[in-house]
């Protein structure tokens, strides 16, 4: 039986639930991931956050622009507009890298233990819908970390 130990990363990129969101996407692109769990200061899980959450956060806006038949006076306020709808979508994506990770993350969090089969973590993901498993210990204390990506690669290497 291959288990989640054999499947996981051990070492996680975490956060606190205090980080920015700026640092978490700046964290998040360097390294390449798209989720991350969150931890307390004794490294519990406590939450976790993915691009998801992040996306869900910014609120783009698109200016309605009006360019089928578009009105003399339209050409002429179409530049004011543009720039106008330009400073809404940088507005909210200002507000957006201030936000704690804390405000946006999920929760509820599906954990896993490093003893489980690879199978019940991949039935685990599958029946809640997530991309990733933190594995941690008896205390609930993050020791890894197992994704999709994970698990297919460890089926592979045993064939």
């Amino acid at each position: 039986m291959i288990t989640v130990e054999d499947a996981m990363a051990k070492d996680v990129v975490k956060f606190k639930d205090v980080d920015t969101i700026a640092y978490v996407t700046e964290i998040l692109r360097g390294k390449n991931i798209s989720g991350a769990p969150i931890v307390d200061e004794d490294n519990k899980v406590i939450g976790i956050v993915s691009e998801g959450d992040i996306m869900r956060l910014i609120e783009v806006h698109s200016p309605n622009l009006n360019l089928l038949l578009p009105a003399p006076f339209d050409l002429i306020e179409l530049p004011v507009r543009m720039e106008v709808g330009y400073e809404e979508i940088a507005n909210d994506v200002r507000k957006a890298a201030s936000v704690l990770v804390g405000e946006i993350m999920t929760k509820k969090v599906r954990t896993t233990k490093k003893d489980a089969s690879i199978s019940d973590a991949a039935a685990l993901m599958d029946k809640h819908n997530v991309n990733r498993l933190p594995v941690v210990d008896e205390n609930n204390k993050l020791v890894g970390i197992v994704t999709r990506g994970d698990i297919i690669g460890a089926l592979v290497r045993k064939e």
